[in-house]
């Protein structure tokens, strides 16, 4: 009898080897990962995992495209649009914590490319543009004198995201949820924002 989708050893699908492929990209490095490596991680032959995926890049796409696409079905969001640019601003420094709760491994990998292969430059393309949309809305914030005026929207922009992003450095389950750890950013940086 064959053996059904949940009979399956782990390693078998396409979310199992990507899910682990990350980890082990993350572990030694996207460049330092070897398709043997991936293969032994999963407990399963490097044939086993060209049956999912064509190479190693091709796994790199899609781990970098699921930490990115999170981000940019938050920008195309209403909430990201309408109403005052402070209150969308709040709004999506919170979506991007709740994101990168939820894609950790994923968004700790783009945070990682430097633009070595094609797939990273796309990456990082896409990242530059998800930038470019916040430092625009920081802008707007300024110029409604809802934000204070003394302080560069550029390095606002920066610092603000630098401090989300540095969740994939130490965050765990057990430092809080999501909405705990955006309610405390929110709380440092735009009590220092605000007019």
């Amino acid at each position: 009898m064959a053996p059904t989708t949940r009979q399956r050893k782990r390693g078998h699908d396409p979310e199992s080897v990507l899910s682990v492929a990350v980890g082990v990209f993350n572990e030694r490095g996207y460049d330092g990962t070897s398709m043997e490596d991936l293969a032994r991680a999963l407990g399963v032959t490097k044939s086993a995992i060209y049956y999912h995926v064509p190479g190693k890049e091709q796994l790199l796409a899609r781990a970098l495209d699921r930490a990115l696409d999170g981000l940019f079905e938050m920008v195309a969001d209403e909430r990201a649009s309408a109403g005052p640019a402070i209150e969308r601003l709040e709004w999506v420094v919170r979506q991007s914590v709740r994101i990168l709760v939820e894609r950790l491994p994923y968004v700790t990998l783009l945070l990682r490319v430097r633009g070595n292969s094609r797939t990273e430059e796309l990456a990082l393309e896409r990242r530059r543009e998800f930038d470019r949309f916040i430092a625009h809305l920081v802008k707007e914030a300024a110029a409604d004198g809802q934000i204070r005026p003394d302080l560069d929207p550029a390095l606002v922009t920066r610092l603000l995201f630098g401090t989300v992003n540095s969740l994939t450095e130490w965050y765990q389950p057990s430092r809080g949820s999501a909405d705990d750890l955006a309610d405390a950013i929110l709380l440092m940086t735009f009590d220092g924002l605000r007019v």
